[in-house]
Formats: C-alpha cells, sequence, structure tokens
C-alpha cells in the first residue's frame, strides 16, 4: 500500500493540509460523476454521441441535440446529481458526528419521516391534508417531515453531548415507529392512493420536470455554501467534545448547525426523488477508502454518492430486462455494503479484546 503524504502549506496567514493523494482522488470522482452524467443523458431511446451531449451542454449543440438533452434528459439527470451529492454529504456530515460508519439519514430516521408525512398526505384526502399539497405542494411537506423527525432524534438523543451509539439507537427506534405508521397508513387506504403513495416510496427519478429540479438544487448550493463555512471546525470533533472545547470550538453551535445541514440535505433529496436507500451509508464509506482518509471527507462523499445514484439510475433503466426505480438498484447495493460494514466491525472490535 502507498503511503500517504502530507504536507502544511501556509499563504499568507492562512495554513493548510496539502494531501495530494487525497486531491487526485477526488479530482478522479468529479471526472467520473461529470462521466456518468453525460451518459445518463447520451443513453435512451434517441442515443446521442458522448461529443455531441458535451458540446451541447457547452452551447455548441444542433437544435435537435439541444431538444432532447436540455428538455427532455436534463433534469433526470441533475436531478441524479443534486440527489447523490445531497446524500453523499448528509451521510458524511452525520457518520462524522456520530464517529460511527452507520450513521445515516436512513438509519437516523429522516427519510422515514419524510416518506410517513409524504404517505399520510397522498392517503389522506380531504381537509388539511388536500391544502397542505395544494398550497406548499408534496415535496415540500416532506422536506418538512424530514426536518421535524431529525430535530426529535436530536433532542432525544442530547445528553450533555451527542454520544454516537445513542444517536443510531434512538434514530433506529424513531425510524422504525415512522415506518410501522407509514405501513398502517399504506394498509387502511384506498388503493389507487396506495398505488400513489408507493411510486413515491421507492424512490425513482422517472418523469423528473425543471420545475421539480430547480428549487432542489438552489437548496443544495445553499446548504452546501452553509457546510463550507462550518466545517473547517468539523475536525476537532472527531477528537471528542473535551478537546474540541480546548482548541476554542464552539462545540454545541457547529455539531448543531452541521446536523441541520445534514437533515436539511437528506430532506432535499427525498423532495426531488423520494427516500431512495443506502446511498447516504454507502458514499462516505468508499470515498474514505478511495482518499485514505481517516473520517469521511465531505466533498469525495457528495461526489461518490453522485455517481452511486447516477449510476445506478442507468442500470435501471438500461442495463436490466425491466426499466426499474433507482430505488431498487440502490438497496440492492447497499445491503450487502451495510452488512460488510458490520462484520468488519465486528472483526475489529474483537481484535480489540
Amino acid at each position: 500500500m502507498i503511503a500517504t503524504v502530507v504536507r502544511g502549506v501556509r499563504v499568507g496567514r492562512a495554513s493548510f493540509v496539502w494531501r495530494p493523494w487525497m486531491v487526485c482522488a477526488t479530482l478522479l470522482l468529479a471526472a467520473a460523476a461529470f462521466l456518468v452524467f453525460c451518459l445518463s443523458i447520451a443513453l435512451g431511446d434517441f442515443p446521442i454521441a458522448l461529443p455531441q451531449v458535451v458540446a451541447t451542454l457547452f452551447g455548441q449543440g444542433e437544435r435537435v441535440d439541444e431538444f432532447v438533452v436540455m428538455d427532455l434528459r436534463m433534469p433526470r439527470a441533475l436531478a441524479g446529481l443534486v440527489v447523490g451529492v445531497a446524500l453523499g454529504v448528509s451521510g458524511a456530515i452525520t457518520q462524522s458526528i456520530a464517529r460511527n460508519p452507520l450513521a445515516s439519514p436512513d438509519v437516523l430516521g429522516i427519510t422515514g419521516g419524510a416518506s410517513m408525512v409524504a404517505v399520510f398526505l397522498v392517503t389522506v384526502t380531504g381537509g388539511a391534508a388536500s391544502a397542505i399539497v395544494g398550497t406548499v405542494g408534496l415535496p415540500a411537506a416532506a422536506l418538512g417531515g424530514g426536518l421535524c423527525t431529525g430535530l426529535l432524534v436530536y433532542f432525544m438523543a442530547w445528553r450533555r453531548g451527542i454520544d454516537g451509539m445513542r444517536l443510531i439507537l434512538i434514530g433506529i427506534s424513531v425510524s422504525a415507529v415512522a415506518e410501522a405508521i407509514t405501513v398502517w397508513l399504506l394498509a387502511t387506504a384506498d388503493i389507487r392512493d396506495v398505488a400513489r403513495a408507493q411510486a413515491w416510496l421507492v424512490g425513482s427519478l422517472d418523469s423528473r420536470t425543471w420545475k421539480e429540479v430547480l428549487p432542489a438544487a438552489w437548496c443544495l448550493l445553499v446548504l452546501l455554501a452553509v457546510v463550507a463555512y462550518v466545517a473547517f471546525h468539523l475536525k476537532p470533533l472527531h477528537f471528542g467534545d473535551e478537546v474540541a472545547a480546548g482548541l476554542g470550538v464552539r462545540f454545541s453551535v457547529v455539531r448543531g448547525v452541521l446536523l441541520l445541514c445534514a437533515v436539511l440535505l437528506a430532506g432535499v433529496a427525498v423532495s426531488a426523488a423520494g427516500p431512495v436507500a443506502f446511498v447516504a451509508l454507502v458514499a462516505p464509506q468508499v470515498a474514505m477508502r478511495l482518499t485514505r482518509y481517516a473520517t469521511p471527507p465531505l466533498v469525495a462523499s457528495g461526489l461518490m454518492g453522485a455517481v452511486l445514484l447516477i449510476g445506478a439510475d442507468l442500470v435501471a433503466r438500461t442495463a436490466l430486462p425491466v426499466v426499474l426505480p433507482v430505488g431498487v438498484v440502490t438497496a440492492a447495493i447497499g445491503g450487502p455494503f451495510l452488512v460488510y460494514v458490520l462484520v468488519r466491525a465486528n472483526l475489529r472490535r474483537a481484535r480489540g479484546h
């Protein structure tokens, strides 16, 4: 294994650590994300060559290509990019703060809460439910449900600080309750509403339009800007609250802001594509291994999430005999990876003893 090279660099009063391997791995992930993004646009009933796709993206394509690329296929590909980055960064934040590879929006109940609210609004017709859907829309309501669930888990787990295992256990409990309520709503609803809710629950990028994608993209940009501003204080949190306090970091504020951003990022992803499973769990762990970094890197995790989600969508609609929602493919990938993480954690714990 090649040793990781680390150098300190100072520019004026600012200083930072230069990690060549991590930079190269991140650039390769960015190139891979752009490649699968272009492939998602190129492949379809009317195939377009990759050079034509790139030329069209830069405003130099033909009129027919512009229509197919910009109007028909770009919303779906951009939705995959937005959702993948949001889930990757959200998973990296939650795993870093909890200091546990199992911490993700799926496990912490955020996606479960968003799904519960969405299914309630779909299956309960009339009255306040129809008024909420008509006023703010189903995606915005799901975003609010994820936010409320995330805040509930955070406050229930708070005991003079946040313990990673306690956060995960409470998140699993809240997620189980939300799933039970969701199943009850589906069991008692009209069959037509159940079909509509099930299509949303699987997680899919089908039939995405600019009207749905653009609000999610703007929310993602704002949240990433906040995360980038606060993330400089994330590293001391890995050494514990006492060390962070000794370094002058207001760890409670930093942790609260980052967890809020993680919840909102997961909510944005769910509102744009439904509850796509396991991307937030897998992407940070794969990015951490590719970059050889001790904790999940935020930028690489977001790019890895985009690669995984758009790649899974490509497989779901081109490589299989039947077109499937992207959530089915990500679940098939994430399930075995979760088993791998659990087995590795048990082996490491056994060696420690």
